[in-house]
């Protein structure tokens, strides 16, 4: 792997050779940031005009010297993203709920919309009502709730702000006390406004804080921390376009530049939560894709949620299940991207995927410290 490299190359690391006892192997594995995982072993590619040109499994006692070897111009990269690999992620204060991301979290979704893919209508036109679901929500276990107002399913109108806010701001001024953390799943910034006024703790913006020219500047003044989603439109439809060469670089791609120029523009590194987009704009293969690289993306050194719950790929792999039909889908999903360190899943159904979680983490905390 020495030697020059093409100005066009670049690097990718995932971790990958996940260990269930590793204080076995003291020197042959690395604790994921400061999750309950431990990896033994490094995915390092290199790719040149967006194609494969090396794929190397490397274990990680190794890596120090491989780096050393990478071509000059990809050694100070090799060290970010290992770094990112390797650092702890600081807690979130949200209100009087602190998240802190040595655990998995559950974020419950409750959808105050006539025409929401999943559960369009339930709560439309009945605050209390959606309340009550958010309330339950927090009661079985979700350390997040995430008020929507719009659906941005495919095809779905869009939403003048005025009747989001009208949907939105009731809800979050009841549940504001709930004991979890309030998130505004909304890509206006006068939605933004209303639902921190009203007591939201994270910003939830499936545009990445592009759909509103105000979004970056009312997320930066609030403090909040916020959920940048990779889509590959922030125009009204975040569906439209989507061809990719390798969905999984080039939205890995995406979301780093992102981070960059928002961080650039002043916001705090340290309130990013990042968001691959699962369904947005993506086929089946390319989800699959997504879901299989998960790891891949604490490259980008933030806390990474990911959003499977209901969605059309699990009907496409179960006899086209409708989406009242997809839990079993839907908990195989949050468990797996929890099994590869993601930090937040979100889901419509939360009891049944906290229980799931709560048997890994019953797992893993016995694979730690128990010994044979």
């Amino acid at each position: 792997m020495a030697g020059p490299s093409r100005p066009n190359a670049k690097l990718y690391l995932k971790p990958t050779s996940f260990l269930e006892s590793p204080q076995y192997y003291d020197e042959q594995n690395l604790r994921l940031n400061n999750s309950l995982l431990w990896f033994s072993q490094i995915e390092c590619l290199i790719t040149e005009d967006g194609q494969p040109t090396v794929r190397k499994l490397v274990p990680v006692e190794l890596w120090a010297t491989v780096a050393s070897h990478l071509p000059e111009n990809l050694q100070p990269r090799a060290a970010a993203l290992f770094d990112n690999l390797v650092k702890s992620h600081a807690p979130l204060q949200c209100g009087d709920r602190v998240l802190r991301f040595d655990q998995p979290h559950v974020m419950g979704i409750v959808n105050i919309t006539p025409n929401s893919f999943s559960d369009g209508g339930k709560h439309d036109g009945d605050p209390q009502k959606a309340a009550d679901a958010g309330f339950d929500m927090a009661a079985a276990g979700a350390s997040i709730i995430d008020i929507g107002g719009e659906s941005t399913r495919p095809d779905a109108d869009t939403v003048w702000e005025g009747d989001e806010i009208k949907r939105v701001v009731p809800v979050i001024e009841r549940l504001a006390q709930c004991g979890a953390a309030i998130s505004i799943d909304t890509r206006k910034a006068a939605v933004m406004e209303a639902a921190i006024a009203a007591g939201a703790h994270i910003i939830n913006d499936i545009s990445a804080l592009l759909h509103d020219k105000r979004s970056l500047e009312v997320a930066g003044v609030s403090g909040r921390p916020v959920v940048l989603m990779h889509a590959p439109s922030s125009g009204d439809d975040p569906h439209k376009g989507g061809e990719y060469k390798d969905v999984v670089t080039e939205t890995f791609d995406w979301l780093e530049q992102r981070i960059t120029d928002i961080v650039e523009a002043g916001f705090e590194r340290n309130r990013i939560i990042v968001d691959p987009g699962l369904g947005f704009g993506k086929s089946l293969s390319e989800n699959l894709a997504l879901m299989n690289n998960i790891a891949l993306f604490h490259g980008l050194g933030q806390p990474l949620l990911i959003g499977a719950s209901r969605k059309r790929m699990i009907g496409a792999l179960s006899n086209e299940a409708t989406a009242d039909q997809r839990l079993g889908g839907s908990i195989a999903c949050a468990h797996h991207a929890v099994q590869q360190g993601a930090q937040i899943v979100r889901v419509h159904d939360v009891p049944e995927t906290v229980q799931a979680i709560q048997m890994w983490r019953g797992m893993r905390d016995a694979g730690v410290t128990a010994r044979v």
